[in-house]
């Protein structure tokens, strides 16, 4: 067998190709000699089945301006419109399908964006970090159906789980067992074309780590090499991946340009086996269309679709019948927005109804008002507005568990608050995870060893930060010059000094208790107990103490 190809994979491999392969658009090619295939993906759908609102309900056009676009029927026209174009074509998603969701999806445990996916029949989706969201069990609900979890079927009698194969080739158990598919391979016109998943190396980092502790996610990279030698074995030369990584273009740009120097998709995309014909990017929510030389020095496309079906990213690909390779130097590629002004498909804008319908008078239910907007805007500090608030929020719904003290993660902060009436749709897409609430007893030299833990580093960035939110009365001084390790000083608790060794009660979503984000500090807590959940204690603040002001963002000082 080729290098570096295990048993299991081998096995697997077999098995796949002698059971999974599909036929699929069985329309003529173009030329006898050749198939023209249009490969179609979108990316980062996080359940909007209505056009999505705030700072992503409109997206930048080649000539600067912005249009609305996305929304569940539209996304279905424009794809049913770009496959009706071609002979063939192929339709993809790039993971994080569901998860932190909008409210009319994750109110019914996203099974109505799994019904969406079933309908718009995806050939195949990459495995995203937030399809683990809720871990390893509900992920393979969510994959093979059931109504076992709590508040399961409550959008249909019945929930039958994906039509479609969610993959990721470097998702193992700790064993080395593969986890999942890492690829699928669809007959297109009497040629294979296969397809490689790729989820985030650092996917046990960035979800909730218990519930994925059984699974190891290994080098992009590599997994890419290992599983397209696989496919060339077979003789599947026509090789397309979906990599659930991406980058930040350095301007913004229209959905055609490329304005990428560097980032952990690039990087991977440069090193990545010259087998691979085209990549489709991920999780950066942003758009962009490049052409990079593989390692043999052959251009090949690599984009992304921006996020919340508001782009399709499509790469119209010519495969040689002989060698059953693409042919690079006729691959043409663009990002086809989700604009508005094509009529929605009727069949889907009927279940985003049925969705919003069901779950209208919860979202619609008015939690309190804002006298300014509440913005996730970072002061020098690192601090927002948004980000104390619900650090607040959080420490009030603690404090009848001893809470003296409460941290939250910029990350799960999804959404800003305009001034005016906070409905709790609003509020749901502020904080849209549903993650419970601990309270922990820590030392004061683990509440410092955590905060020391803001700074970390990792091998495809340099080094980075994530400030997380404090509480009122708790203080400290940040100098980001000084060495790792000594860059918090001076913390206090209402004007008195923390003590190394004395315990506090500290608030903290599950996801930091677990170590997320990297924060392992916070898994030394002698004591845990609960204390809700966060949603409902950002709601139970509005509720309570409306109109409510945008908090200072002073709480640490800076030097340096």
């Amino acid at each position: 067998m080729t290098r570096g190809i295990t048993r299991a994979c081998a096995v697997l491999a077999t098995s796949l190709l002698a059971t999974s392969l599909s036929v699929t658009g069985v329309a003529s090619a173009q030329s006898p000699d050749t198939v023209s295939v249009r490969l179609l993906a979108f990316n980062d759908l996080h359940g909007s089945l209505l056009p999505p609102e705030g700072e992503r309900s409109q997206i930048m056009q080649a000539d600067g301006s912005y249009t609305p676009a996305g929304g569940a029927a539209y996304l279905a026209a424009y794809v049913s419109q770009l496959r009706n174009q071609a002979s063939n074509s192929l339709l993809y998603s790039v993971g994080d399908n569901w998860g932190s969701s909008a409210l009319e999806s994750s109110m019914f445990n996203d099974e109505p964006t799994v019904e969406l996916l079933n309908r718009m029949q995806i050939n195949a989706s990459a495995i995203g970090n937030h399809e683990l969201d809720d871990g390893l069990a509900e992920f393979r609900r969510m994959e093979s159906g059931g109504c076992s979890a709590e508040n399961a079927c409550t959008f249909s009698p019945t929930f039958g789980g994906a039509n479609f194969p969610l993959m990721a080739a470097n998702m193992t158990y700790t064993d080395g067992t593969p986890a999942t598919l890492p690829f699928t391979v669809d007959i297109v016109d009497g040629v294979p074309l296969g397809v490689i998943a790729i989820a985030a190396s650092n996917t046990a980092q960035i979800v909730a780590p218990d519930g994925v502790s059984t699974l190891k996610f290994g080098d992009e990279v590599e997994a890419i090499d290992r599983t397209a030698d696989v496919l060339d074995f077979f003789g599947v030369k026509a090789i397309t991946v979906l990599l659930h990584r991406g980058d930040e273009p350095d301007i913004a740009g229209g959905p055609n340009d490329c304005n990428v120097t560097s980032g952990p998709a690039r990087d991977i995309a440069l090193r990545a086996s010259p087998k691979v014909d085209v990549i489709f990017t991920a999780d950066s929510h942003q758009q962009y269309n490049c052409e990079y030389p593989d390692p043999a020095g052959n251009p090949r496309v690599v984009m992304q679709g921006a996020s919340h079906g508001r782009i399709v990213s499509v790469a119209d690909v010519v495969i040689d019948r002989t060698t059953r390779d693409v042919l690079r130097d006729q691959t043409s590629s663009f990002n086809q927005i989700v604009t508005h002004d094509i009529s929605p498909d009727p069949d889907t804008a009927a279940l985003a109804d049925q969705a919003w319908n069901a779950a209208a008078e919860v979202a619609q239910r008015p939690v309190g008002t804002i006298t300014a907007d509440l913005t996730r805007d970072q002061s020098p500090s690192g601090e927002s507005a948004i980000g104390n608030l619900i650090a607040d929020a959080q420490l009030a719904a603690g404090t009848a568990r001893g809470a003296q003290i409460a941290l939250t993660n910029p990350g799960g902060i999804r959404e800003d608050l305009d001034t005016g009436t906070v409905t709790y749709r609003q509020a749901h897409a502020v904080q849209p995870f549903g993650n419970s609430l601990e309270v922990l007893s820590i030392t004061g030299a683990a509440l410092k060893d955590a905060l020391e833990q803001q700074f970390q580093s990792s091998p495809e960035y340099l080094p980075f930060e994530r400030i997380l939110a404090p509480s009122a009365g708790f203080t400290y001084t940040l100098d980001r010059k000084a060495p790792a390790g000594s860059r918090v000083s001076e913390m206090r608790l209402n004007g008195e000094n923390i003590n190394p060794d004395t315990v506090y009660r500290v608030a903290v979503n599950k996801f930091l208790a677990e170590g997320g984000d990297g924060f392992t500090a916070l898994r030394s807590a002698i004591e845990t107990t609960g204390a809700g959940n966060d949603l409902d204690a950002l709601v139970a603040l509005f509720t309570s103490g409306s109109p409510v002001a945008p908090p200072a963002t002073d709480r640490i000082r800076t030097v340096g």
